[in-house]
């Protein structure tokens, strides 16, 4: 999301001092945030459009509480944001991605275990950076082979149970086997780094996988694969509110698109089977 200081600066120099006389805050009109909106969406994307609005929204508010100003955009809605495609994976990308860490090194097996438990899971990045692991102590692990279950610290503080597959599982276990030989097996971190590096960041992981992708030719990002868990979710007729439990979601809004993904993939399979060609 972009930072209201961010917004704030660019709205000043690439409309105020450009285009108007106005060198005070408290002569911005919402005609000037009008202005700057119908700019941004002429040359940009309407939800990078609808993020800059609400970033500058925010130090407009935050302006008329402390300063007493009005605020203009008081009135004003953020742009639209239509609705795109969620993007998935097919079939024989997942199967390349995990053929791309088919080794038994150290490092392989760990970013075997990302990839299948992000298939499986579908949780944030920060989510899979955050896992905890100790053998010793269950009280500081936050994970269980046993039962495929794994307490995840989402946003806001909230935390939730999710389950996860046996390929999974087996993945995660081929991982376990070789950290236990780690210098860095006594940390808690379930993912640990290579080279005496610290345990693997939230960054650390988006470059693994990009890198994973790249090896393969298969276009990849973290937050791909949790497209691909809601998508595949609700189109083999997963129940709505158990997606949003196991997402950590609190609004319909992310559902409803997942949803509109769901129903356009079973069209076109619908499609192929009324309108197939002998």
């Amino acid at each position: 999301m972009t930072t209201y200081v961010e917004a704030t600066q660019w709205f000043a120099g690439a409309h105020l001092l450009a285009n108007t006389e106005r060198r005070d805050w408290a002569d911005v009109s919402p005609d000037d945030v009008r202005a700057w909106l119908a700019w941004l969406l002429d040359r940009y994307s309407d939800s990078y459009a609808n993020n800059q609005f609400r970033a500058l929204q925010q130090f407009f508010r935050w302006l008329a509480e402390e300063e007493e100003l009005p605020n203009p955009m008081a009135r004003l809605k953020p742009p639209r944001v239509g609705e795109k495609v969620v993007p998935v994976f097919t079939e024989d990308e997942l199967a390349m991605l995990v053929k791309a860490c088919r080794g038994k090194t150290f490092v392989d097996r760990r970013d075997a275990a990302i990839i299948e438990l992000f298939k499986a899971t579908g949780i944030r990045l920060a989510e899979m950076a955050g896992i905890r692991y100790n053998p010793e102590d269950p009280s500081r692990s936050d994970l269980d082979l046993v039962s495929r279950e794994l307490l995840v610290r989402g946003k806001g503080r909230k935390q939730r149970i999710v389950r996860f597959s046996h390929t999974a599982a087996r993945a995660i276990d081929r991982y376990i086997r070789v950290r236990a030989r780690h210098s860095q097996a006594h940390r808690d971190n379930l993912w640990l780094g290579v080279n005496n590096r610290d345990p693997m960041t939230a960054n650390g992981i988006y470059q693994m996988i990009a890198r994973r992708g790249e090896e393969c030719g298969v276009p990849v990002h973290p937050h791909k694969f949790r497209h691909h868990f809601s998508h595949t979710w609700l189109d083999n007729g997963g129940s709505e509110g158990d997606l949003m439990e196991l997402n950590g979601w609190t609004s319909a809004q992310m559902l409803r698109r997942y949803g509109a993904s769901a129903r356009n993939a079973r069209a076109r399979r619908t499609y192929d089977r009324i309108m197939s060609e002998e």
